[in-house]
């Protein structure tokens, strides 16, 4: 049927990752998933879910981290590792298969070298998204791809992920 209800512009049944099963068994049958929340409330919420949960461990020197070599200073929010590995958790959600260099990539920006010379683009520090795919990895979010490198989520990532989504978009009250 052409009518059928569809998610992310797909029909239900033509998607494995998302059964009517799954849909239905969400609370109250509201149906969501990581797409379909802000994207800064979604990692907001689930940085303070890996914060509260306490699994993640901090990197030793992360007083003295840059994010990338093109900033002057380490970030200013206290929690800005659980904030980035919240972010790397999302990324991975939305495109299977992602590995440090796209990650690199995506969080780099313009590196601001001097008055006269014009900004040119720089990747971001791969330390820092190695160590949260690690830390991810150990609590069971992503795994290694079985081909062609890089991470995926796990069938209790994508859960965890989805069930802060679904918090995100309809709280209790």
């Amino acid at each position: 049927d052409r009518y059928q209800r569809r998610v992310h512009g797909t029909c239900i049944h033509d998607r494995k990752s998302i059964t009517s099963d799954r849909l239905l068994t969400m609370a109250g049958g509201k149906a969501c998933v990581v797409k379909d929340v802000e994207i800064d409330k979604f990692i907001k919420a689930y940085a303070a879910f890996l914060k509260k949960s306490g699994k993640i461990e901090l990197p030793k020197y992360i007083d003295l981290i840059k994010a990338a070599p093109f900033k002057e200073l380490a970030p200013l929010d206290p929690d800005w590792y659980y904030i980035r590995c919240a972010s790397v958790a999302r990324h991975v959600y939305l495109r299977n298969g992602i590995g440090v260099g796209d990650l690199r990539k995506m969080y780099g920006g313009a590196a601001r070298r001097a008055t006269t010379l014009p900004s040119h683009f720089q990747k971001a520090s791969g330390a820092v998204i190695r160590h949260c795919l690690q830390q991810l990895a150990a609590i069971g979010v992503v795994e290694l791809a079985p081909r062609g490198g890089g991470r995926n989520i796990t069938k209790e990532g994508r859960r965890d992920l989805d069930r802060i989504a679904q918090q995100v978009k309809y709280p209790t009250k």
